[in-house]
């Protein structure tokens, strides 16, 4: 869990149950306890009515244990807390919590799903890194099922640019050669957002060489989550579950 939040920033007290619990109660009283011995640091903003969910991070005994496992030097306690404070601030962080969130859906998922399993995921950094700053996906994974990987990049999406910048970000992709031209999986919030992609992407068209999903996460609250039938390719009928994406080549790149 130490590790998941060093590189993934923060997760809700709901994902933290979903990665690690299984019950709520249990979670709750765990991630107390660590809160009271500085492991964990957490902060929420009022909401009203009802209390909006914890989100936790790193606290400074936390962050110590991350850098003594990796023999760095350790980060002052105040510096850790700065952080915290300017994550808590930040207007990328209901984006970064969307983002968290799927790949955290796909983590439980595979809890209960003989064979199935989340064997990479990478965070926006991890990408850019990856990529050489050629595209700046969200998150990158590769999903198995039954022995057949599907890689992807995530293009997480909450409605709040226009559909024509939405779809620029494909070009990107298109540069990054076929040894990594993996689905790019945009999730959206509505599947009314996601049928205008469609007819956008139906009138300027997908660049070559690039493989395009689309999953809305109302569609999906109810048909199996990211890793069920929700998935739609441009110009195809009916929709895929995440494993049975196509995917060119078949070969998984080792990074």
């Amino acid at each position: 869990m130490l590790d998941l939040l060093d590189q993934h920033s923060t997760f809700t007290t709901e994902h933290l149950t979903d990665l690690a619990f299984g019950s709520l109660g249990r979670a709750r009283n765990r991630l107390n306890l660590l809160h009271q011995r500085e492991i964990l640091d957490r902060f929420r903003h009022y909401r009203r009515p009802g209390s909006q969910s914890w989100r936790w991070t790193l606290g400074p005994v936390g962050a110590a244990l991350v850098a003594a496992g990796r023999g760095e030097a350790m980060p002052r306690p105040a510096a850790v807390r700065d952080a915290t404070a300017r994550l808590a601030m930040s207007p990328r962080l209901e984006h970064l919590l969307a983002t968290n969130g799927f790949f955290v859906a796909l983590t439980a998922h595979a809890r209960t799903a003989s064979g199935a399993r989340l064997a990479r995921w990478w965070n926006e950094a991890a990408c850019r890194e990856a990529t050489a700053n050629v595209v700046r996906p969200d998150g990158h994974g590769v999903w198995t099922v039954g022995g057949r990987a599907v890689p992807f990049w995530l293009e997480m999406d909450l409605g709040t640019e226009t559909l024509s910048r939405v779809a620029t970000k494909l070009t990107g992709y298109a540069a990054l050669g076929p040894r990594r031209a993996y689905p790019v999986a945009f999730w959206l919030p509505t599947a009314a957002r996601e049928a205008n992609l469609h007819a956008h992407l139906s009138r300027v068209g997908v660049p070559d060489g690039v493989s395009v999903a689309t999953g809305a996460d109302d569609y999906a609250a109810a048909h199996g989550g990211p890793a069920g039938a929700v998935w739609r390719l441009p110009g195809h009928a009916g929709r895929l579950t995440l494993a049975d994406l196509p995917v060119s080549g078949g070969a998984v790149w080792d990074g």
